[in-house]
């Protein structure tokens, strides 16, 4: 995964140093040498993450770290602080002033490389939530998001096998927030995904069971897979918190547990869980009927028509490409004009729930037309979108589509157009785009159907 890094130090060899390790991992690397200047970048270039220097003439890390953080335009990037220093108190004091992690010099680069990978990917999918919550208020149909209320506790869910650790956790935390406790790992697994909880706090320690495996489980469940874990890890385990991170863990904190830094990473988690699910809230309570097809219940034509071009304005920004997938379902008139047109729109329901579960959730499908089906893919070359496409293709094929309680079946096959970003021409567009996998698609249709074309350089 790549991602567009800021460093952010006063002096240029330190710069140069990350910049140099950054690189070999094929990270994208800007520069800043000042707190002034870190503001500036971090509101015109949009990096995917900072790393933040602390001790800095002028103004310091701290200091613009809270501007950063307060700015709308720029709350939303992850900061890690990079200092010398190594005080309890220097860390919370970095988190309070919203970073979302604190590195000692020197750094070790396996933790630096999975920090800034775990914080990316949380970034990508924040992303593509504000991108769509943007679209549907561009389009008036989305409110205002408002701050939580303060007084409200958080539920948060403590995995812990050692009762004497578990306990101490949780009195540090219960008179802010509602925990709850669970020291069998085995019902903590259905505890999690039936508890709408706020966070999950999980000691890197338990022996019943592997934690890390644990983790990823939870990950996993679709009902707890946006809620953040905070890891509790053995100073200087690295190798379990680079896996931890890894595999979704969004923070960690090292044993022995102090107050303050418990209370500041708790919070900082809390607070994103809350952002993030007010983004999601909305977005789906005021677009559901505005941008959604009432009968696939995918999105419709004109979310798209708002929505593609920022995707294809990112994919041209970050040089990430975008690839796009038209599919229609082949000799459709003649299952209207022999079943029915309420055969005909079962038809289309049952193949936009195919096109659903055979995607990622930050890929855009809506219904084109009448049977015809878009999915955009950002970071996706053109040639893992034909992998997709085709995989697709065949499992259409292969599975009819039934009817009447299992009594009827219709076989079905579908055509696709593929098309990239990848191809484009230097003034590319989303409607070229579009254009270009459209066209695929006729030659597929002309070429047999039941096929997957991919489009021509342009």
């Amino acid at each position: 995964m790549t991602a567009r890094v800021l460093v952010v130090d006063d002096l240029e060899p330190n710069v140069k140093l990350l910049e140099a390790k950054l690189r070999a991992e094929y990270f994208d690397v800007l520069g800043a040498f000042s707190g002034k200047e870190a503001i500036e970048r971090a509101r015109k270039d949009q990096p995917d993450i900072i790393l933040l220097d602390v001790m800095m003439p002028g103004m310091d890390g701290f200091e613009a770290c809270r501007i950063i953080k307060a700015a709308p335009e720029t709350a939303h990037i992850p900061i890690v602080m990079v200092t010398a220093l190594d005080q309890q108190a220097d860390r919370v004091a970095g988190l309070k002033a919203g970073a979302d992690d604190f590195l000692t010099k020197p750094v070790e680069d396996v933790a630096l490389f999975a920090r800034v990978r775990s914080l990316t990917r949380l970034k990508m999918m924040t992303d593509e939530l504000r991108m769509r919550y943007a679209t549907g208020k561009s389009m008036g149909v989305v409110a205002e998001l408002m701050d939580p209320p303060a007084a409200d506790k958080a539920r948060i869910f403590l995995i812990d096998d050692q009762e004497d650790q578990a306990e101490r956790i949780r009195a540090l935390l219960c008179e802010q927030h509602d925990v709850s406790v669970e020291l069998e790992t085995d019902v903590a697994l259905t505890r999690a995904k039936g508890g709408d909880f706020d966070l999950f706090i999980v000691n890197m320690s338990i022996e019943k069971t592997d934690p890390l495996r644990l983790c990823s489980t939870i990950r996993s469940f679709e009902e707890t897979r946006l809620t953040p874990i905070l890891a509790v890890v053995r100073q200087g385990d690295t190798r379990k918190l680079v896996r931890a991170l890894d595999i979704g863990v969004n923070d960690y904190l090292s044993r022995p547990v102090d107050r303050n830094e418990l209370a500041a990473r708790v919070a900082t988690q809390i607070r994103r869980k809350r952002y993030v699910d007010q983004l999601r809230s909305s977005f789906e309570a005021s677009l559901e009927m505005a941008v959604t097809d009432q009968l696939t219940g995918l999105y419709n034509r004109r979310y798209l028509a708002s929505h593609l071009s920022g995707m294809f304005d990112r994919a041209f920004w970050t040089g990430r490409p975008l690839s796009l997938m038209i599919l229609d379902i082949d000799h459709f008139k003649a299952i209207n004009d022999t079943h029915g047109h309420d055969i005909g729109d079962k038809v289309i329901q049952d193949i936009a729930d195919r096109v659903r579960n055979s995607i990622r959730g930050v890929d855009l499908a809506c219904r084109y037309g009448g049977e015809e089906f878009l999915v955009a893919m950002p970071d996706t070359d053109k040639e893992f979108a034909g992998v997709v496409a085709e995989r697709l293709r065949r499992e259409i094929a292969a599975q009819s589509v039934t009817l009447n309680a299992g009594r009827d079946n219709i076989d079905v096959t579908v055509s696709i157009g593929l098309s990239s970003t990848e191809d484009g021409p230097k003034d590319d567009t989303a409607q070229k785009l579009i254009k270009r996998a459209d066209e695929a698609l006729y030659v597929a249709k002309n070429g047999g159907r039941n096929r997957v074309i991919r489009s021509a350089a342009a």
